[in-house]
């Protein structure tokens, strides 16, 4: 007789009655997409090396990349790795400014590689990004990240300019709030941009999913009586690539919540400059912790420059490794050995509390979590963009 399976701590029973069954098994299960994901990476290596190696070697490339929403805070993340491992010039521009003013983030002189980031492929601005980038440059090239296979991005753009990159099935996220689209589609981004070293990635692949796994077993209780304490606004800190995971963060509780608890986001040295105005009594401060050393120094500091003021109702530190000389109510730490993850693959699990954090938070306030918008505000797939036809500005500058 086959068991009855839990995720996060909940039977699945329980979880259907919910209408929570779909969020709560897609953070679950994220460790075992990742290999996944990495495996399926692999076993596309040679055409995807044979697609970009020319690309990433024109003069003078450009590469955007792009998404909308959960989406675009992907681009974000990884801005920093594709600079540091492809040498090239990379930015993180959301679809949804690219669609408004494409000629502000496109040169028509400059070969271009936009990389799209999309779980459904079907938002509008998504599928019109693509095609303002065809319209407005001279010379550009598609790496299109995807988690469904039926979206207009993955069946309606192959050619000798683009390639489509499916992710496993089970990265079709099926509840309205992303979550292991968000991280495999990260984790995409990551190997692409170290392709040329992916073999010696598998060890790092594996340590991921192990600690990704032992978190769900060691902080599952906390994190669930952290979501009943009486908090309606949360703060989320991250400096470079963790910046776009605090962003994720902020976005992911707020979601889960319907907007019930009103999240921010800033880097740690940013918060300084009015932001940390935002905390007050009812104000949970999230520290994603780097695990570069000398980032560490100005991420300290700011720790106790917000615990000699304001504070908030309770202060959570999420790191790789154990982060010392920091007076915190509670610690994540994925890892208490010696192995150091590269600060990519620990700024991907630091994404986890938050998901975990919303999908108890959405139970505490009586909603759905795989549908939490009350209203229908929000959807799975954005509603009502209206996309209308571009028409060129002549502009030297930009062109």
């Amino acid at each position: 007789m086959q068991t009855n399976r839990s995720y996060l701590g909940i039977e699945e029973e329980k979880l259907n009655a919910l209408n929570a069954y779909h969020t709560a098994k897609e953070i679950y299960l994220q460790p075992k997409l990742w290999e996944k994901t990495y495996d399926l990476l692999g076993a596309q290596k040679e055409a995807l090396e044979n697609f970009l190696t020319p690309v990433l070697s024109k003069e003078n490339l450009g590469v955007v990349l792009t998404g909308a929403g959960t989406s675009a805070y992907i681009g974000e993340a990884l801005e920093g790795v594709f600079m540091d491992y492809l040498r090239v010039a990379a930015r993180a521009v959301p679809t949804t400014h690219i669609v408004t003013h494409p000629e502000k983030y496109f040169l028509r002189r400059q070969p271009t590689l936009l990389v799209s980031f999309a779980r459904s492929g079907d938002s509008p601005e998504s599928v019109s990004a693509v095609q303002l980038a065809n319209e407005v440059c001279g010379e550009i090239y598609h790496l299109i990240i995807t988690c469904n296979p039926d979206g207009e991005l993955a069946k309606n753009h192959s050619g000798e300019n683009s390639f489509v990159f499916l992710l496993p099935p089970e990265a079709d996220d099926q509840s309205l709030a992303m979550t292991g689209s968000f991280s495999s589609m990260l984790l995409t981004g990551i190997l692409i941009a170290r392709l040329k070293e992916f073999d010696k990635l598998s060890r790092q692949v594996d340590s991921l999913s192990k600690l990704g796994e032992n978190f769900f077993e060691k902080y599952l209780p906390s994190l669930k009586e952290i979501s009943e304490i009486d908090f309606n606004r949360a703060v989320f800190l991250g400096s470079g690539l963790f910046s776009g995971i605090a962003r994720e963060s902020h976005l992911k509780l707020q979601e889960l919540t319907d907007g019930k608890v009103i999240c921010k986001h800033d880097t740690f040295l940013g918060f300084r400059h009015g932001p940390k105005a935002v905390i007050n009594n009812k104000t949970l401060v999230v520290y994603l912790f780097s695990n570069n050393p000398y980032s560490l120094n100005y991420e300290k500091d700011l720790v106790k420059a917000v615990k000699n003021g304001r504070k908030g109702i309770f202060n959570l530190g999420v790191m790789a490794q154990n982060v010392e000389d920091v007076q915190l109510d509670e610690k994540v730490i994925f890892s208490e050995d010696n192995e150091k993850l590269d600060e990519e693959f620990a700024a991907l699990l630091a994404v986890l509390p938050a998901q975990t954090l919303g999908f108890f938070k959405s139970l505490y306030y009586g909603l759905k979590p795989d549908n939490p918008s009350e209203s229908g505000a929000i959807t799975r797939v954005v509603e009502g963009v209206k996309i209308y036809p571009y028409k060129k500005i002549v502009n030297e500058r930009a062109f």
